[in-house]
């Protein structure tokens, strides 16, 4: 009797442990990083912001040479406000990816993140933001991104298209 109780017990011990070890597990892979963390933190995510936000001045179809007026002004006669775009833009991304970061919008949208308000007046097209995308992509490749976290950004940036474009009415 004496070594049943005892065989009960381990085997009562030995169930417990194993519960544990799975519940364990399971919280591990639902406590995956944020894409905040993946991407590096703040630092990271400024140094790709840093470097889109320039290579969007310099590309033809969305930059200070584009066909858009609207682009062509803000990216030769704005640039002084480039460095608070840059700053905008690097705490956007970081909310969005789940960091610590509050971004507050200098024009709001609809939502908090909501972009409408800040790009109507830019009339930018579905298919010059879909340039601007190509330009991120471009970016994170520089940064050596790695390819799921570089289409998690990306799937978070095109989220917005309808806000962006949300002025463009047309031919211009």
């Amino acid at each position: 009797m004496k070594r049943q109780s005892s065989l009960i017990k381990l085997l009562v011990m030995a169930m417990t442990l194993t519960a544990l070890f799975v519940a364990t597990s399971k919280q591990a892979v639902a406590q995956e990083k944020s894409l905040y963390e993946r991407l590096g933190g703040i630092f990271a995510i400024a140094a790709v912001v840093d470097h889109f936000s320039d290579a969007v001045v310099q590309n033809p179809i969305v930059g200070k040479t584009s066909k858009n007026p609207a682009l062509r002004e803000w990216h030769t006669k704005n640039l002084g406000r480039l460095p608070g775009l840059k700053f905008q833009r690097t705490l956007w991304v970081a909310q969005v990816s789940g960091g610590p970061f509050k971004f507050q919008a200098t024009k709001p949208g609809k939502t908090d993140l909501g972009l409408e308000e800040a790009h109507r007046n830019l009339k930018i097209s579905p298919e010059e933001f879909d340039e601007v995308a190509a330009e991120l992509a471009r970016s994170l490749d520089f940064a050596k991104v790695p390819a799921k976290e570089k289409g998690e950004v990306l799937a978070a940036f095109a989220a917005h298209k309808g806000e962006v474009t949300a002025g463009f009415k047309g031919k211009m």
